[in-house]
């Protein structure tokens, strides 16, 4: 038996779990770099190849901060960039090259055009037997869609999302994040772990692909059971709860808070908490799903006590309570709730353009690792010399043969 001291050092030693997996991003703006970002967290090498255009999220105006884009900043976090021109045949070789050394291989380029750029899939395969391809695309790589504009509100709107969300009555709304993009990322990191793990036991690389429509299909949940087993078609809640009362937010005399009494126990500490326990004894709001069909009664009574109070006040009371209660925060205040610092949710780099950048941290943590790796995103070419220098082995000579051709940059 080891030592605790020992197995103190073990822990310490303990290299993130992703360390020595490199990635090749040729994704771009968020459907194509947000699954880079998050896997770059958990250590992997992913080295952005550009064209000398650069990433279109680099794009200033999206998110503008002291004249670079803010979106670029954040989904590129720990990343490298190496500007190659795959249009020219000294730099496809160059990338090809970098293939033979890399793990994974991604992009959400349109349908064809890794074809015509001759890094297809069935392409790289051959130059290394044991790459993970991933493509994210909008619609999937055939099929009738697979040329339709994948914006995230596009996708947003036909998965059905922005007809659910919202309130009853208005105008539909869209998530005020863009998760149809994200759902790429969040998808193409399981896909390629999962592929990266089954490489462990066949030695064999795999073509992974997924579409984002699938992906906001897939996170539409027990809603998209409920439509395609019982014919269930939901409209906007608000921030009510279709099986669930009360579970919504409530404006107090200063701002709003939420309640969620799922079960009825915390329906009872609610009406002592307001000191309305003649709610918890009427007969017509004994059960949630007499609540639920009284909603329309009850729920305004409510309505008119939680105004009486601060936000604050109402915290107080509810928590001491034990009901499930927060306030709706925005961002000043989200970022100040306590499991912020407690966990690290905040995590900064400095950048030689704009400076100190402060952004969301990592949100997997795992034992032996400590703190979140958190480097400058790239300017555009910054790392090309030293990439091609460490990973291929050629020296400036070589790599200012290239430039000359208009390969790299």
């Amino acid at each position: 038996m080891c030592s605790p001291r020992t197995a103190e050092k073990a822990r310490e030693s303990v290299a993130e779990p992703l360390q020595g997996v490199r990635i090749l991003e040729l994704g771009q703006i968020i459907a194509g770099t947000y699954g880079g970002q998050v896997l770059s967290d958990l250590g992997a090498d992913v080295i952005k190849i550009e064209s000398p255009e650069g990433d279109l999220g680099r794009n200033p105006s999206v998110a503008p901060y002291r004249g670079v884009s803010g979106l670029f900043l954040t989904f590129n976090r720990n990343k490298r960039s190496v500007v190659i021109d795959l249009k020219n045949e000294a730099g496809l070789k160059v990338f090809y090259d970098l293939v033979r050394v890399c793990d994974v291989v991604v992009d959400n380029f349109r349908s064809g055009v890794l074809e015509r750029l001759k890094i297809d899939y069935p392409t790289l395969i051959r130059i290394n037997p044991k790459l993970i391809q991933c493509s994210v695309t909008g619609f999937g790589i055939a099929g009738e869609y697979k040329d339709y504009p994948a914006l995230d509100i596009i996708v947003q709107a036909m998965s059905g999302h922005m007809a659910i969300t919202g309130e009853p009555g208005r105008p539909p709304v869209r998530v005020g994040i863009p998760l149809a993009d994200l759902s790429g990322g969040i998808f193409a990191c399981k896909g390629i772990l999962a592929a990266l793990f089954d490489r462990e036991r066949s030695g064999q690389g795999r073509q992974v692909e997924l579409s984002m429509y699938d992906s906001m299909l897939n996170l539409l949940s027990y809603m998209g059971t409920m439509w395609l087993t019982n014919g269930e078609l939901p409209t906007p809640p608000g921030s009510s709860h279709e099986y669930t009362v009360p579970w919504q937010a409530f404006q107090a005399s200063d701002g709003y808070l939420v309640v969620a009494t799922r079960q009825e126990v915390f329906w009872r500490r609610l009406c002592e908490a307001m000191d309305a326990t003649h709610f918890s004894e009427d007969p017509r709001f004994a059960t949630n799903a007499l609540r639920c069909e009284n909603r329309d009664l009850l729920v305004p009574q409510l309505e008119a006590l939680f105004r009486e109070r601060t936000v604050d006040e109402w915290l107080e009371r509810l928590r001491a309570g034990e009901v499930p209660a927060a306030p709706v925060n925005n961002l000043d205040r989200a970022f100040r709730e306590p499991p912020v610092a407690e966990r690290g949710m905040i995590v900064e780099y400095d950048h030689p353009d704009v400076g100190r950048v402060r952004l969301p941290g990592n949100p997997i943590k795992m034992s032996g690792v400590t703190g979140t790796i958190s480097k400058p995103a790239p300017r555009l070419g910054e790392h090309t010399d030293a990439v091609l220098g460490e990973l291929l082995s050629l020296g400036s000579t070589e790599i200012a043969a290239l430039r000359a051709q208009g390969a790299v940059r």
